[in-house]
């Protein structure tokens, strides 16, 4: 299982939580299920795929103009993959190197495995002979939360 989906009381998705989350949820009566697996149970719950919040929360963040940079933020939108190489990355690499004023951007930083990050060191790709696969990108919050 890959998480339980939360949506919102106008039944729009928030996030995903672990199984024991959305149980925990539950059980503190903030939730109901909204769908459940068929014929399989925990305790006195039904196994749930989606909870649905009793209650709405204002989710003004959503409509903003999206997620704040991060390392993380830009591994999962690249899908833990090298934009080098096609490899799996582990690391962050800027387009344009932060020694020649590139910043901690969305469209200044692509995933990258070690061997590839470290082999372009100080240069640009243009300069390293090492074109992206990927076109960076700013995400959306909803880009994001699918992965």
């Amino acid at each position: 299982m890959n998480g339980v989906l939360v949506l919102n009381a106008d039944l729009g998705p928030l996030h995903r939580v672990s199984l024991r989350h959305a149980l925990r949820m539950l059980w503190r009566q903030v939730a109901v299920v909204h769908e459940a697996e068929p014929d399989q149970v925990v305790g006195v719950y039904p196994m749930p795929r989606v909870v649905r919040l009793v209650s709405y929360v204002v989710t003004r963040w959503r409509f903003s103009g999206g997620p704040a940079w991060s390392r993380r933020g830009v591994l999962v939108r690249d899908g833990h993959r090298c934009a080098y190489c096609g490899g799996p990355a582990s690391t962050v690499d800027h387009v344009l190197p932060s020694s020649r004023g590139g910043r901690n951007t969305w469209l200044n930083t692509v995933a990258a495995c070690g061997g590839c990050n470290q082999r372009k060191g100080d240069r640009t790709p243009v300069e390293a002979r090492m074109p992206l696969r990927v076109t960076p990108t700013a995400p959306s919050w909803a880009a994001l939360a699918r992965r």
